[in-house]
């Protein structure tokens, strides 16, 4: 942002933020108020819209910088986020993958939520899958590990216990390394040793973070009065652990802007669900849909 920008009134600096999108971006980044669905197709400028829009918003006094938070699937993508934001004169957005989130408040909350300073984190499931995969004596390398560990992931994604995986994962067409029932078996064993080792993996910092929303009214009422304005990108690669954590965060609110391209999900092995997105209003009946529709990278001859 140009110094004279910098020293213009709220209102000029609003108006610059919207000068250079084209009609469908400015509706987008105008919409800035209720349920808001931007539908993206790639190279049609999606990032710069929605921080357009949160840009926008700040200077028209509808959001609160410190009161936005930015959640996307990529910590490069939240640093994209942050660096064009500060480009438009906006500091103190929380822009962050859902686990750096998760984990940011987990971490101040653990002493209320579970007894005790936040648990170490799993960095990686085979150590722990290999020793539940030995005690049900199942043969295995390192490839039937890392498929044994994928079927884990994928079940506590989509919020599948030990107990339902089999019925879940047939419904899902799923094709597991081992029968269903050896895998909800290892799965089982998997989060026994977790509680014995007093550490939590990756889906669980998404898991007890929504259960600490869900559960504690003390803890929802000074995360969603931190936050009141949500924004997810990529929302077609949301699966359903995030969607609960998300809906933790809202709390039946519907200050909330999703973007994304439904023909680009890149997440459905691990649980994403682009009818979240193609379903969004639906679930929001008064919701602006925009679509944007103008290919920035292509050129005339492509």
């Amino acid at each position: 942002m140009s110094s004279r920008t910098a020293e213009a009134g709220p209102a000029e600096r609003a108006q610059v933020v919207l000068a250079g999108l084209d009609d469908e971006q400015r509706s987008a980044a105008q919409a800035v108020q209720g349920p808001v669905c931007i539908l993206a197709g790639a190279g049609t400028g999606k990032t710069r819209t929605i921080t357009h829009r949160i840009a926008y918003g700040v200077h028209t006094g509808v959001f609160v910088p410190e009161q936005v938070l930015a959640v996307t699937f990529t910590a490069r993508a939240a640093g994209e986020l942050r660096t064009r934001l500060a480009g438009l004169g906006v500091g103190g957005v929380q822009a962050r993958t859902f686990h750096a989130a998760a984990m940011r408040q987990l971490r101040y909350f653990a002493p209320r939520v579970l007894g005790g300073p936040m648990p170490g984190l799993v960095e990686n499931k085979l150590r722990l899958v290999a020793s539940a995969a030995s005690r049900h004596r199942l043969t295995t390398d390192r490839t039937s590990l890392r498929d044994l560990a994928s079927e884990i992931e994928w079940a506590k994604t989509t919020l599948a216990t030990p107990e339902d995986y089999p019925i879940r994962a047939q419904a899902a067409g799923r094709e597991p390394p081992f029968e269903a029932a050896a895998v909800a078996a290892v799965y089982a064993g998997y989060e026994s040793a977790k509680q014995r080792d007093g550490v939590l993996d990756f889906e669980d910092l998404l898991l007890v973070t929504a259960y600490a929303l869900e559960e504690h009214p003390e803890v929802a009422r000074q995360v969603r009065g931190q936050y009141r304005h949500f924004v997810v990108d990529e929302y077609q690669d949301v699966n359903p652990l995030q969607q609960r954590l998300l809906d933790a965060w809202l709390g039946g609110r519907a200050e909330l802007c999703v973007v994304g391209d439904p023909n680009q999900t890149i997440y459905s092995f691990t649980g994403a669900d682009p009818d979240h997105l193609l379903g969004f209003a639906d679930r929001y009946p008064d919701a602006e849909v925009v679509r944007l529709e103008r290919d920035y990278r292509s050129t005339p001859q492509v």
